[in-house]
């Protein structure tokens, strides 16, 4: 009755727990679009089977047996724990792209030096920093 399901969350476990080891030694690698494509796929037909668990028995996680029950809580719990580890570093890598183009955009402005200054109505100058371009053409 819920094998598919389980079957889904176990996939998609080792598939977080995958990607958070790799990511962990390098912020990229060949796999990670399959990998994200993947992890699209499986939380889809995890949707689908508790979809079709529902409309078969709006009660069906009351009918499991006691050895679903624990396989089902085994699965989720297990499932719960790699997608915040994998949360976690995916948020690392993140911050640090952010930051990454922010020191990239500080040094480009440094460099182009586009800065300008402003001469008031009342005679006063005012300095003003427009941001650089910044243009990254590069496929990763």
């Amino acid at each position: 009755m819920i094998d598919k399901l389980i079957d889904a969350m176990v996939s998609l476990t080792d598939l977080m727990d995958e990607e958070t080891a790799k990511l962990s030694r390098g912020p990229w690698f060949p796999e990670l679009p399959e990998i994200a494509e993947a992890k699209l796929r499986l939380t889809g037909r995890i949707d689908a089977e508790v979809a079709r668990l529902r409309r078969e028995s709006e009660t069906w996680s009351e009918e499991l047996t006691d050895e679903q029950r624990e396989q089902l809580t085994e699965a989720s719990r297990a499932l719960r724990d790699a997608s915040t580890l994998n949360a976690d570093i995916l948020a690392r890598q993140i911050e640090i792209s952010v930051d990454m183009m922010a020191a990239i955009a500080a040094e480009a402005q440094r460099l182009t030096g586009k800065r300008n200054k402003v001469y008031g109505s009342t005679g006063m100058v005012a300095g003003r920093e427009d941001p650089a371009p910044i243009s990254v053409n590069a496929r990763l």
